[in-house]
Order: structure tokens, then sequence, then C-alpha cells
């Protein structure tokens, strides 16, 4: 017989070989919570920009444009190495005189200063030249572009994930919409039956009311499929899970239009393609420089201290001195390349000059840009009062029909285009809130505010 605990173990066991084999499930199911946690847009724009590849890659060439950035000054600054050699030749069977003044052997390679030397020296290098310095500037205005670009894939993604926030919110509220247009339909399906059954309508008017409740019906799944595949692709951007569950918050019809004034300011001082137009046409320019710099001489300067000698010591026979310094100057002056020097700044200059058009055309798109979202934003912002009354009046035109089909004034068919005038009111009315919110996104994008 097993004890209790024998099968306290295998019990245990189990649970842990039941995880081990479906791990993922096991830390899946840890992860998720209790309940759908409220998302709300800054939150889905954060964890979007934690989850999407595309912007961690431009994120991580930024880091690295930075890195080349400080490279290229650094490489600006002189370099120190601390040197170490020894250096054994084989002797020749001569000696003579060596530097030091007492006898030493000869080494069989006369490129070497002696069978034995020893080489432990601090090197101070510093090359001084006109490439350098623009290559430099290069650098730094690729890191400026690199991070304008990092802003433009920023904007980009958070114009994705308002165009999806929105959307989720979009198509549950047209599914809530066709929910309360089924209980409507619903309804007057029952008043046509009774009225058949008292034989004050005819069939016809029960065929009419069911089929109108068996398109909404349709209409009805297929918007419950719509929000579903919203909040699927929405949820691939915010969870590692996208079937995790999670609730949006209503977009608020109350958001002020900014004026124009401060708009067409904020756009003109916070624009990322402008930023990345002008940081390109510094890079064309300090690449012209670099090129050019190829004619101009480079100036190598080198200062060594240490010991270079036969002997590990400060002093060696005789009290010789070993520790001392050397300082070396270089001047390379170029003469010939077969005119590599002049195509490569020609090169450069074509690149400068396309930075230039690209510069243009950025102020250009940004103008029409800041254009056109004011007029969509403004526009939109306008409707939502006329919606709000297309509204109102086809509730009262819905109620009023309703009434008149009671007292016999009316058709089925009056009251069934008056539930589908009312629907279709609503359904304008959510439309036009997200495209306000919408508009009013883009030109906070725009803007930097978003």
């Amino acid at each position: 017989m097993l004890t209790i605990g024998r099968i306290r173990l295998r019990l245990a066991a189990i649970v842990v070989l039941g995880c081990a084999s479906a791990f993922p499930l096991c830390t899946v199911a840890q992860d998720q919570p209790q309940g759908p946690v409220t998302i709300s847009l800054t939150e889905a724009i954060h964890r979007a920009q934690q989850n999407e590849p595309l912007f961690a890659t431009v994120a991580g060439m930024q880091k690295s444009a930075a890195i080349d950035s400080y490279i290229a000054k650094a490489a600006l600054l002189p370099s120190a190495v601390y040197h170490n050699q020894m250096i054994y030749t084989q002797p020749n069977g001569k000696t003579d005189t060596g530097p030091q003044g007492s006898p030493q052997e000869l080494p069989i390679f006369i490129a070497n200063n002696g069978v034995h030397e020893y080489v432990s020296q601090a090197s101070i290098t510093e090359t001084i030249g006109l490439k350098q310095v623009e290559d430099a500037r290069l650098a730094s205005a690729n890191a400026a572009r690199a991070s304008a670009e990092l802003e433009i894939a920023r904007r980009g993604l958070v114009a994705a994930v308002v165009g999806l926030y929105y959307a989720v919110s979009d198509a549950e509220s047209k599914q809530q919409l066709l929910a309360n247009s089924l209980k409507e339909a619903q309804s007057f399906t029952s008043v046509t039956e009774k009225r058949e059954a008292a034989r004050e309508i005819a069939h016809a008017d029960v065929v009419k009311a069911e089929l109108q409740q068996q398109q909404k019906q349709r209409d009805l799944n297929d918007a419950i499929v719509v929000a579903e595949r919203a909040r699927l692709e929405l949820g691939v951007l915010l969870f590692p899970d996208p079937r995790t569950p999670y609730k949006t918050i209503p977009p608020d019809t109350a958001s002020p239009l900014p004026a124009r004034d401060e708009v067409d300011r904020l756009a003109s001082a916070n624009n990322p393609e402008i930023r990345s137009a002008l940081a390109d046409l510094r890079a064309g320019n300090a690449g012209v420089a670099s090129a050019r710099a190829a004619y101009l001489p480079d100036l190598g300067l080198n200062f060594s201290y240490g010991i270079d000698a036969p002997q590990v010591a400060k002093r060696g026979p005789d009290d010789v001195l070993n520790l001392g310094y050397s300082i070396t100057g270089t001047l390379d002056i170029p003469v010939w390349d077969w005119f590599s020097t002049q195509k490569r700044v020609k090169q450069s200059e074509i690149r400068r000059d396309i930075a230039k058009v690209n510069l243009t055309a950025a102020q250009r798109r940004i103008i029409a840009a800041l254009g056109e979202n004011y007029a969509e934003a403004s526009m939109a912002r306008n409707q939502l009062t006329l919606l709000d009354q297309s509204v109102k009046t086809a509730a009262e035109s819905l109620r009023l029909i309703k009434l008149r089909y009671s007292a016999g004034e009316s058709t089925a068919l009056e009251v069934v285009d008056a539930q589908n005038a009312y629907l279709a009111a609503e359904t304008a009315q959510a439309d036009g809130i997200v495209r306000y919110q919408v508009a009013l996104a883009d030109l906070q994008i725009l803007t930097g505010t978003l």
C-alpha cells in the first residue's frame, strides 16, 4: 500500500512533469490576469514601443550611431598604449661595441638592435589632420539623423497604435449598437405577432419584421467577428499572448482642438522629418569636407617613454641609462592617387545635393500635411454636433412611427426604415467620434505632443 507521503510525492512529480512538458502554456496561464485589464491609449503606446521589433531595430541603430559619434570624437584625442616586447635574435658569432659602450654580440639579422632586446614603453600617439575633424562632424550628423529617424519611427508606431486602439473602440461600439438594434427588431417582431394574433394586421408585417430581425442578427454576428479581429490585431502589439482579455477607454468627444497658430509653432519647432533632412544635409557637407581633406597633409606625433635595451633595468652595465624617451613627428603629404580623391569629392557632392532636395521636399510635405490634418480635425469636430442632432432626430422619428404603427396609421415597412435610419445615425455618430479622435491624434503626432 502507498503511504500518504508517497502519494503526495507522486502528485507533486506529476504536476512538475505536466508543467515541464507544457511550459509555455503554464507560463502564459500564470502571466494572465484574473480579469480584463483596462488599457489607456498612453499605456498602449508604451507597451507597443516595448514589443514592436521594427521600433526596437531603429532604437538599436540610434544607439549604435551615438556610439559611432563618440568613437569618431575620441579619435581626435591622443591615444596611449603600454607596449611590452622581448626580442631574441640568433647571434652571428661576432662582437662589437654596443650602444652602451660594452662589448655586445651582433645579431644575425641586421634589422635588430641586439641579440637580446627588451621593450617596455608607454606610447602616446596623436594624428592631426582636417579629415579626422570632418569625420567626427560626419559621425555627429549621422547620430543626429539616427535620433530623428527614431522619432519618426516612434511617431509612425504611435499612429498605428492610435488607429488600432480606436478601431477596437469603434468595433465594440458598433457591436453594442447592433445588439440594441437586434433587441429593437425582436421587440417589433413580438408586436407584429401579437397584432396578427388579434387580426389587426396582415401576416406580411410579421414576415417583414422577421426578415429585419434575421438581418440584424447576421449584422451582429459580423460585428462580433470584426471586433474580435480588431482586438487581436491590437493585442499583438500589447501582450505576449494576443488573446489576453483587455478593455479600452471610450474616446472623449470633449477633447478641444488646439489653435492653428499653436499647431504651426509646435510643428515647425518639433518635426523629426525636418531634423532628419537637416542632419542629412550636415552629413553631406561634412562628407564633402572630409573628402577634400585628403588633399591636405596629416601630421603624426608620437611620444614614447620607457626601456628599449638589452636589459630590463633602469640602468645597464657601467651605469648606462636605459630609461628614457623619444619623440617622433611624421608629415605625410599626398602627391598622386590616380584622381581617387577627386572622384570621392564628386561622389560626396552628389550626396550633398540629394540631401538639399530632400530637405526642401520635407519642408513642403510638412506644410501640406499640417494643412490637411488640421482641416480634417476641424471638419470632424464641427460634424459632431450635426451627428448628435441626426441621432436625436432619428430617435424621435422612430418613436413617432412606432406610435403611428400602434394606431394603425403606419406600415411595417415605415417602421423598418425608421429602425434602419436610427441605426445608421448612431453608427455615423460612432464613426464621427472615432474620426475626430484619430484626426486629433494625427495632429498631436505631427506636433510632437503625443
